[in-house]
């Protein structure tokens, strides 16, 4: 069934508006407050899809991100976007120069993007953390600070003076976004695609090796590696995975398989197309685990684990 809503971490403005756009067809647009609520919206059935950043080249992973698809019902990525993140400086109507600036306002990722451009250029300006680069828009539009960071589109919905523009500490900075739905078909393997689990392990020695090893034994190439609490005891990780490959290729569905022998816990978090590498030629799927079929296996794998 197409997709006809697209949920995304709002509000209008944000750098996530500008890949849910790239992600989108004709599906209409609707932001949600946080990344906890744009998830929220698929698993309660008020949208078809969710659009989240993941991750940045310069801040590293997007810990809501990785928080939210590790508890409630299990959300699968089918597509990614990698947007280059430059920022736009809007000011509040009446600000004339820079030595005006007082306040700046922005999410904290963003500011951290753009901390030698502040310093070099204002100086003597206060950051002020938003819940997102559109909410620091909006404060300024109302007073409350002198100029915001934000991403480039929010110059249409926010109509402010433009102070300066292509802003990045990082000039090849990149953000990751996922589009994130229900477990369902997968997409065709492409021969240049990426995997994503969440692993639990006990808490002894060599635990993480030997799932690496897993992926090295098959000659799979990990592209990420991130960490986060388990939040039931104190010292106790989830790890989040994404390697070369799909899951219909028989050495990705092995390794995964391996995976859950190992681990107290495996989550899929989807098989989709890489944004950054086009195959010259699709690799094969295995006879017996292609595509369309993929996620059935993954939930025979998965049978009996409590998500």
């Amino acid at each position: 069934m197409p997709l006809k809503t697209i949920a995304y971490f709002g509000p209008r403005g944000t750098f996530t508006e500008q890949a849910a756009r790239s992600l989108a067809t004709d599906q209409e647009l609707v932001p949600a407050d946080t990344i906890a609520g744009a998830l929220a919206a698929v698993r309660a059935g008020d949208a078809d899809a969710a659009c989240v950043p993941v991750e940045n080249s310069v801040e590293g992973p997007v810990n809501a991100t990785l928080d939210g698809l590790a508890i409630g019902t299990p959300l699968v990525a089918v597509a990614e976007a990698l947007l280059p993140v430059h920022f736009s400086i809007l000011t509040r109507p009446g600000i004339r120069e820079a030595a005006d600036i007082r306040t700046v306002a922005s999410h904290p990722h963003a500011l951290a993007q753009v901390r030698q451009w502040l310093a070099d250029t204002l100086p003597d300006a206060q950051t002020v953390a938003a819940s997102s680069t559109a909410a620091a828009a909006v404060s300024v539009q109302r007073g409350e600070c002198d100029a915001a960071v934000t991403a480039p589109v929010a110059v249409e919905h926010y109509p402010l003076p433009i102070l300066a523009t292509g802003v990045a500490d990082v000039l090849d900075a990149r953000t990751r976004f996922l589009l994130v739905q229900t477990p369902g078909p997968l997409p065709r393997p492409t021969g240049a695609d990426r995997t994503s689990v969440l692993a639990s392990t006990a808490n002894r020695p060599g635990a993480l090796a030997e799932l690496l090893t897993e992926l090295a034994f098959r000659g799979i190439n990990l592209t990420r590696l991130d960490a986060r609490p388990a939040r039931g005891n104190f010292g106790e990780y989830r790890f989040f995975l994404d390697f070369e490959g799909h899951l219909a290729e028989q050495r990705v569905g092995d390794a995964v398989a391996a995976l859950h022998r190992r681990c107290s816990s495996v989550r899929f978090l989807g098989s989709h197309p890489r944004a950054d590498r086009v195959a010259d030629t699709v690799a094969p799927a295995a006879a017996n685990d292609d595509y369309t079929n993929a996620a059935e296996w993954v939930a025979a794998v998965r049978a009996g684990e409590t998500a």
